[in-house]
């Protein structure tokens, strides 16, 4: 469904009650079904690929089907949807487990790439087929117990393949020692992943290029799950783009364990100013305005899409750098941000592998009403782009519903402060 979006007729002024990580939510649901010790976790995220990951785990926990699917040695056929680390965590967990799982996910993600995560499992010991193309899902996964060691990893490509390895290497008879080669990307969520890890007790080294966890049990103590900071990036951007602004955005840390509260810093820059309180922070604007920026998301590639539409809104020229990994996510994130901000006017240029340059051309000024983006089956492309309805008297958001990938009530959200949002039927 197309949604059309016009901005609050007053200042932007609210409380916005965040959706939980995912990132985080789908680490801890995955030690939950690895550990012998029973815990509680609060607060777990709403999105759709978190969702999806609970429902496959629940359906395989639950002990008398598990033990009837081993008996009959029956394959079972899940659909992961779009989520990369719903299929990639999940295709380590079915590795080191007895059973045969045939795992699929949408088109798009059936053309993501899972190579490398196949071979190291399959020099474990694992036993992975291919179903369509070679590297990509579907995969057919007969599982067995894995004894661990030693393994190269390639580190460039996503760190997801690295974070499915650590969440069941306590559990290998001989633990893990994962070498990685190559370029780390995305390194903050391999941090996160072994904070998580780290909270239920568990003991790692990570020296050079080389992360050691040795055979153990995850304990079982309770965890809270924190508040979002990929899906704050869109509030911080709305602040940043609106006349006045003052919102307060709950359950945010400063003590935060994912790499994107990076935020908060960076947004200092678009002339966002993050006080701290107890239960969350509150955003407020200020008067700096840079000549020209430059950022590196080798590290924090999900907040991208978010910068470079917030730099392209207030015309600051930006490089971006370090976005290998944007090619392979849900779309070509590079290619949908070249042809969708075009749309407005500006000029987004691959200047080198992995970095675009943002320009404005004084001939493309564009922020008439009615404006189309699409979201390229995108649900970052979808929010990134819904706070231009700041800077245009109105756009128009396609396929609206991609968001419930990671936020379901951002709509319902946008609305609470005041957005106009109604449903496009032409």
């Amino acid at each position: 469904m197309t949604y059309k979006i016009t901005k609050p007729d007053k200042k932007l002024n609210g409380t916005v009650y965040l959706t939980a990580s995912k990132s985080e939510s789908n680490r801890v649901l995955l030690v939950q079904a690895l550990s012998t010790q029973r815990f509680r976790t609060t607060n777990l995220a709403d999105s759709h690929d978190t969702q999806i990951l609970a429902e496959i785990l629940k359906n395989e926990l639950a002990s008398e089907h598990s033990r009837a699917l081993k008996k009959l040695n029956v394959e079972v056929n899940y659909h992961t949807g779009a989520g990369g680390t719903t299929i990639r965590f999940l295709t380590a967990f079915f590795a080191a487990r007895e059973g045969t799982r045939i795992l699929s996910g949408t088109t798009r993600m059936n053309e993501r790439p899972i190579k490398p995560l196949v071979d190291a499992l399959i020099k474990l010991g694992a036993k992975i087929t291919y179903l369509g193309a070679k590297g990509c899902p579907p995969i057919k996964i007969k599982g067995a117990k894995l004894k661990g060691g030693d393994i190269e990893m390639e580190s460039s490509v996503s760190s997801q393949f690295i974070t499915a390895l650590l969440l069941i290497a306590p559990t290998l008879e001989n633990g893990l020692n994962i070498h990685l080669k190559g370029k780390i990307v995305s390194s903050s969520y391999i941090r996160m992943t072994l904070k998580v890890m780290e909270h239920f007790g568990v003991k790692f080294k990570w020296e050079n290029n080389v992360i050691s966890v040795p055979h153990q049990e995850y304990q079982g103590w309770d965890y809270h799950i924190e508040s979002d900071w990929s899906a704050a990036s869109y509030w911080y951007e709305m602040t940043a783009l609106a006349e006045e602004a003052e919102l307060k955005i709950k359950g945010l840390k400063k003590k935060s364990i994912q790499g994107d509260s990076v935020i908060a810093d960076l947004f200092r820059f678009f002339g966002v100013n993050t006080e701290f309180v107890n239960d969350g922070v509150c955003l407020t604007k200020t008067n700096y305005r840079p000549d020209n920026l430059g950022f590196d998301f080798s590290d924090y590639p999900d907040i991208a899409q978010t910068v470079a539409v917030t730099a392209s809104a207030l015309k600051i020229p930006i490089q971006i750098n370090g976005l290998h990994t944007l090619r392979l996510k849900e779309t070509d994130r590079i290619q949908a941000l070249k042809v969708e901000l075009e749309k407005i006017g500006v000029s987004a240029n691959e200047i080198k592998e992995a970095s675009l340059e943002i320009t404005f051309p004084e001939s493309k000024n564009r922020t008439e009403s009615g404006l189309e983006f699409e979201t390229h089956n995108d649900h970052r492309m979808a929010m990134s782009f819904a706070s231009l309805a700041l800077i245009c008297p109105e756009i128009k958001i396609k396929n609206s519903s991609v968001v419930k990938k990671s936020y379901p009530d951002f709509w319902k959200d946008m609305k609470n402060l005041g957005f106009v949002i109604k449903a496009d039927h032409h």
